[in-house]
């Protein structure tokens, strides 16, 4: 009777932990991930590799010295900018050249690039995969001690840099980086039958799992 009464517990006792946590979704964004508690938005002009301004989200969550956001950035735009801004120029050849699909193919290393270059130690540098769209991993030990665990994605022209810095003996925050997915034009969650490069065209997507509207 003790071994059924100490089980009840556990089954009850896990969900309401994790209560504390909310699966979030931005619907403009298009993608969804586990935060803390509700975070909050904010508006940003974010600097790519070749100089261009483009506009970006930040949703973030803080609290203490913990620290959760998701930064999404549009490239989709990109070409045209660089297209605009070497037009009618007279240089040589190589200082007229369209950068957009540089951007578009760097915007993964360029990102990951800003985390390694931040006054602190590279623990961990590699490949990234979430419903099969590809990324990067950056992990860092930080001078205070304190830990950042990065993963960075692109799909469809969107770039999304995740970042999470807690305290150095707190466990990985595995339940907001391991829980990024990503949303259509119609809020559905994507996942593809093979890897997905955002250079490339689309692979097939996945038949079942999730595929209701989010916020439906």
């Amino acid at each position: 009777m003790r071994l059924v009464t100490a089980a009840l517990i556990v089954l009850f006792a896990a969900p309401s932990f994790a209560q504390e946590w909310v699966e979030y979704y931005s619907r403009e964004d298009r993608f969804l991930v586990n935060f803390p508690k509700q975070p909050q938005v904010k508006t940003i002009t974010y600097r790519t590799e070749y100089g261009l301004d483009l506009p970006a989200h930040v949703h973030a969550y803080d609290e203490g010295s913990a620290h959760y956001s998701v930064t999404v950035v549009d490239y989709n735009d990109v070409v045209k900018m660089h297209g605009e801004r070497v037009k009618g120029c007279t240089l040589y050849p190589d200082q007229c050249t369209n950068q957009g699909q540089n951007e578009l193919h760097g915007a993964l290393d360029y990102a990951a690039w800003n985390f390694i270059k931040r006054d602190a130690k590279v623990t961990y540098y590699g490949y990234a995969n979430s419903d099969r769209i590809e990324g990067r991993r950056v992990q860092l030990a930080n001078p205070d001690k304190s830990k950042t665990f990065a993963a960075i994605y692109m799909h469809e022209n969107r770039l999304y840099i995740t970042e999470a810095t807690v305290a150095g003996n707190a466990a990985p925050p595995a339940l907001f980086y391991q829980s990024m997915g990503f949303l259509d034009k119609d809020g559905v969650r994507v996942r593809y039958k093979t890897p997905y490069s955002n250079v490339y065209p689309a692979p097939e997507r996945e038949p079942g799992g999730p595929n209701r509207p989010m916020g439906c």
